[in-house]
């Protein structure tokens, strides 16, 4: 049997705060309110590709971009680049789809840029899964080791990130480390990294991602079920979603699971509205 991913690929020039951004995107066209995807650090679009494969979804329209400093998206100044930037170009994104009402996936980078679109979007979210992304200061394992490993260079620096990271006892860990060097400029790291480790501390995020009005879904690996906020997150209404064998990365440990989850996730979310 043949497959057809029916995947539209796009590449988008926008202005983002005075910087010229050419991003890589892939969307489905459809009827129903399409599924925005933001990847996390070390990450590209390609993480959601399979979506045009899965059954469940066979009608569901999308969007997945490379954000700047990331994959094939191409940025004039990678100094820019941090979390409140990232906000921006997502904004800038939809505009140019013409989304207006959407359901929102965002994987740890990708999960804290969405928790502030959709705290600044509002009402237009129809629904957030949330996989790891930065809620609380003890999200940072990964972002504060610009503070923790200090280097004079940029580039030594994201090798000694690529090697502590191959050496983790976590899933997936040696995967992810591999592709770095292919997926995100050493120079983007910095501001993306600081900016994480910031907010994580300073910018209510517990609040705002209990704030929000949307049906919201946790999803972590079960490594990772040590989390201490996880009681309160259940207790507030949202949907915890654990998968197996998993730690940081659903989408390289166990990305049937994961799909599973989030096809459950928004036929409930779609039911109540």
């Amino acid at each position: 049997m043949t497959l057809s991913r029916n995947t539209a690929k796009e590449s988008v020039a926008l202005d983002v705060e005075g910087v010229a951004v050419k991003v890589a995107a892939i969307h489905r066209q459809g009827a129903v309110a399409p599924i925005v995807f933001l990847h996390g650090f070390g990450s590209t679009k390609e993480d959601y590709a399979d979506i045009a494969l899965i059954k469940a979804f066979a009608s569901r329209p999308f969007l997945a971009y490379d954000a700047p400093g990331c994959g094939e998206t191409e940025c004039s100044d990678l100094s820019k680049i941090s979390i409140p930037f990232l906000v921006e170009t997502a904004k800038a994104m939809l505009a140019h789809a013409a989304i207006d009402r959407f359901h929102l996936v965002g994987h740890s980078m990708g999960g804290l840029t969405a928790l502030l679109l959709a705290n600044e979007l509002g009402d237009r979210v129809l629904s957030f899964t949330d996989i790891e992304g930065n809620i609380a200061p003890e999200d940072c394992f990964l972002s504060r080791q610009i503070a923790d490993f200090p280097a004079a260079e940029p580039q030594a620096f994201f090798n000694e990130f690529i090697e502590r990271n191959w050496h983790s006892p976590q899933y997936s860990s040696p995967l992810y480390a591999a592709s770095l060097r292919h997926k995100v400029r050493a120079e983007a790291v910095s501001g993306i990294f600081t900016s994480m480790v910031h907010l994580s501390g300073y910018g209510a995020l517990m609040d705002k991602f209990l704030a929000l009005r949307c049906p919201r879904m946790f999803m972590y690996g079960e490594q990772n079920n040590h989390l201490s906020y996880l009681p309160q997150l259940e207790e507030s209404g949202v949907e915890l979603a654990e998968i197996s064998h998993c730690a940081h990365f659903p989408m390289y440990s166990n990305p049937v699971e994961m799909w599973q989850r989030i096809e459950r996730f928004l036929i409930g979310a779609e039911t109540t509205q």
